[in-house]
C-alpha cells in the first residue's frame, strides 16, 4: 500500500541531488572568487581561479577522450596540480587514483594495470620511478602521461609524457558546463592499502562518502570559515583524509608543501598563519623534538590532528607546551581516513599530564556523520561488554565506509560480513562508550597461550623519556610459542642501554609481557610514517636476547 507522504510526492531535480563535494568548490568559487585557495612558493592562486582550472582539467581530459568512470592517476606531492585533480577530475565524471609517490616501479606499476588508467599526471620528482613503471606494465594500453613543470623542483626535469600540465590545461575550457555525478554512489577516487602481504587492494570511495567525511571534519574541529591548512599529510594518502573538499567547503587556505621538513614546517606556520594541519605521530614528534629556536614565533593555538597509533604522554606535553590543540582520530583507508575521534571533555584539562595521555589515547567515537561504531565479537556479531576489558573487532557501519575493493569480490563480501566493515583491529570498549585499540589481529602476540597486546607494550615503552619511536612484534621462541621483541628508535644524543629498557617495562607490565629482546635503530616506515611491523617480524630472529 502506498504511503500518504509517496503520494503526488515525486523526487525530481528540484527537491533532489546528489551528494557530492564537488558543490563545495562551486558554492566557494560564488560567495569568495577572491579569497585566497592556494599558496605554494609565490603562487597566490584564489578560489575563483582555482575553479576554473578544475572545470579546464575536466574539459581537457574529456576531450582527450575520458569519459565517465575512467581512471586517472597522478603522482604528485602536495602542490596545487593535486589540489585541482581532487575536483577537475571527478568534474570530468573520472575516478582520481592518487599514487603513493613512496612506492618503487613495481607497485606502480601494478596499480596502473589494476585500476586501468588512462591518463597519468606526473611530477618532475618522481617521473623516473613512473618510467619505470611504464616499462613493467603488462597491460599495454594507450595512456596519456602529463608533466607537471613546479618552479620549486630543484633537480633534474625528466620529460615522461607527450604534453605539460599546463599546456593541457590550455586545451581545455575553463567555463565548463560540468554536473554532479548522476548517482552519489558513483566511484570519485581509488587508493591503494599498502600491501604490506601480497598485491595492494584497491579501495572505491564515492561521492556521497567523500562529502560525508569532508563535513565531519569540520565538525570533529569546529574549523571556521577560510582556515588556513598546511599540507604535512600526503594527499595520496585517503586523498587527504577528504581536507581537499574540507578546505573547498569552508573556503579555507591550502598552504602546499613539496617536503615534510621541521624548519619547512615551522616556517610556513609562521608566514602564513597556520591553523590547522594533520600528521602521523612522525610528524608530530618531529616537531615536538625540534630545537627550541626553530619554534619561536610559531602562532599559538594551531590545531594539530594526529592518527596511526595513539599519540603518547610525551607528545600530548610537547604539544601542549608549544601551544597547539591536539586531537586524536582514528580510521582506515577503507573509511576515507578518519571516521572516528578521542572528542575531548572540559573536565579532562583538571587532570594530570598521564591521566590526559591515557584518556586521549583512546580511538574514541564516531564521527559526526558516520553512523556507527561498534566492538563487536566477530564470532557472535554482538557488542562485547563495555568494562575496558573484554576485547573484539572495531567494526564501522554507514556512508563513511568504502564501496569495496576494486575487482576482489570475495575479499570484499568478507570485510562486510554481518553487516559491518570489519577492521581488523581488536579492542576494548569503556563504559563511557569510548573504545582503544589493542591490537591488530595480526599483531596480538601469543606467549604461553596468554595474549600480549603489543600496543600495551608499546604505550610503556612510549613512556621511557628517551624513547622516540617504539614497535613491538612476536619472536618465535621454542618454550613459549612467541615472546615479545621491542624495536626502539632513541632520541638523539641519550644513551640508554636494552637493560634499562627491560628494567623500565618491568615497573609497568606483568612478567610475561616484558620484551625479552631489545633492538635499538632506525625503525622502517612507510610514506605516512607508520612504522612497518612486517619489515620488523622479519628481523625479530636474529635478535639478542635480554635476561628478563
Amino acid at each position: 500500500m502506498t504511503s500518504i507522504y509517496d503520494q503526488d510526492l515525486p523526487r525530481n531535480e528540484a527537491n533532489f541531488a546528489p551528494i557530492s563535494p564537488l558543490s563545495f568548490i562551486e558554492r566557494t568559487a560564488e560567495v569568495y572568487p577572491d579569497r585566497l585557495a592556494i599558496v605554494h612558493g609565490a603562487l597566490r592562486q584564489t578560489w575563483g581561479q582555482t575553479f576554473a582550472r578544475a572545470r579546464q582539467l575536466a574539459s581537457a581530459l574529456q576531450r582527450a577522450g575520458i569519459a565517465r568512470n575512467d581512471t586517472v592517476a597522478v603522482m604528485l606531492p602536495n602542490t596545487p596540480p593535486m589540489v585541482e585533480a581532487h575536483f577537475g577530475v571527478p568534474m570530468a565524471g573520472a575516478v582520481l587514483n592518487a599514487l603513493n609517490t613512496r612506492l618503487d616501479p613495481e607497485a606502480i606499476a601494478f596499480m596502473l594495470d589494476h585500476g586501468e588508467a588512462k591518463v597519468v599526471i606526473v611530477d618532475p620528482e618522481f617521473a623516473g620511478t613512473l618510467r619505470k613503471a611504464l616499462e613493467l606494465r603488462q597491460h599495454k594500453a594507450p595512456l596519456l602521461v602529463i608533466d607537471v613543470e613546479d618552479a620549486l623542483f630543484t633537480g633534474e626535469a625528466l620529460a615522461v609524457g607527450s604534453a605539460t600540465y599546463e599546456t593541457f590545461l590550455d586545451g581545455g575550457d575553463p567555463s565548463f558546463a560540468w554536473s554532479l555525478p548522476a548517482d552519489e554512489w558513483d566511484a570519485i577516487a581509488l587508493n591503494y592499502t599498502s600491501g604490506t602481504t601480497g598485491n595492494p587492494k584497491g579501495v572505491v570511495y564515492h561521492h556521497r562518502g567523500a562529502a560525508t567525511n569532508a563535513i565531519s571534519n569540520i565538525l570533529e574541529w569546529d574549523m571556521p570559515k577560510h582556515a588556513v591548512y598546511l599540507w604535512t599529510l600526503p594527499m595520496f594518502h585517503c586523498n587527504g583524509w577528504c581536507f581537499p573538499w574540507t578546505l573547498a567547503a569552508r573556503a579555507g587556505i591550502n598552504v602546499c608543501l613539496r617536503r615534510v621538513e621541521a624548519q619547512a614546517i615551522f616556517d610556513a606556520m609562521r608566514e602564513h598563519g597556520v591553523t590547522h594541519y594533520c600528521g602521523a605521530p612522525i610528524v608530530h614528534g618531529l616537531l615536538v623534538n625540534a630545537p627550541t629556536a626553530m619554534k619561536e614565533g610559531v602562532p599559538a593555538g594551531i590545531k594539530a590532528m594526529v592518527a596511526g597509533a595513539a599519540p603518547p604522554a610525551s607528545m600530548i606535553e610537547g604539544m601542549e607546551q608549544m601551544g597547539f590543540d591536539l586531537t586524536h582520530v582514528y580510521g582506515l583507508t577503507e573509511v576515507y581516513g578518519p571516521a572516528t575521534v578521542c572528542a575531548k571533555h572540559e573536565a579532562w584539562d583538571d587532570l594530570d599530564i598521564g591521566e590526559r595521555a591515557r584518556l586521549n589515547a583512546r580511538q574514541g567515537v564516531r564521527y559526526h556523520l558516520q553512523r556507527d561504531v561498534r566492538v563487536l565479537n566477530p564470532e557472535t556479531m554482538k557488542p562485547v561488554p563495555q568494562d575496558g576489558e573484554t576485547m573484539g573487532e572495531i567494526m564501522f557501519k554507514g556512508n563513511i565506509t568504502m564501496k569495496g575493493y576494486l575487482k576482489n569480490p570475495t575479499t570484499t563480501q568478507e570485510a562486510f560480513a554481518g553487516g559491518w566493515f570489519h577492521s581488523g583491529d581488536l579492542a576494548v570498549q569503556y563504559p563511557d562508550g569510548y573504545f582503544k585499540i589493542k591490537d591488530r589481529s595480526k599483531d596480538i602476540i601469543i606467549s604461553g597461550g596468554e595474549n600480549i597486546s603489543s600496543i600495551e607494550v608499546e604505550d610503556v615503552l612510549y613512556r621511557h623519556p628517551d624513547v622516540l619511536a617504539a614497535a613491538v612484534v612476536a619472536r618465535p621462541d621454542p618454550k613459549w610459542g612467541e615472546t615479545p621483541c621491542a624495536f626502539v628508535e632513541l632520541k638523539f644524543g641519550v644513551h640508554t642501554t636494552p637493560e634499562d629498557i627491560v628494567a623500565h617495562c618491568k615497573k609497568h607490565l606483568a612478567g610475561f609481557k616484558v620484551p625479552r629482546f631489545v633492538v635499538f635503530g632506525e625503525l622502517p616506515k612507510t610514506s605516512t610514517g607508520k612504522i612497518q611491523k612486517f619489515e620488523l617480524r622479519k628481523r625479530a630472529g636474529s635478535a639478542a636476547a635480554i635476561d628478563v
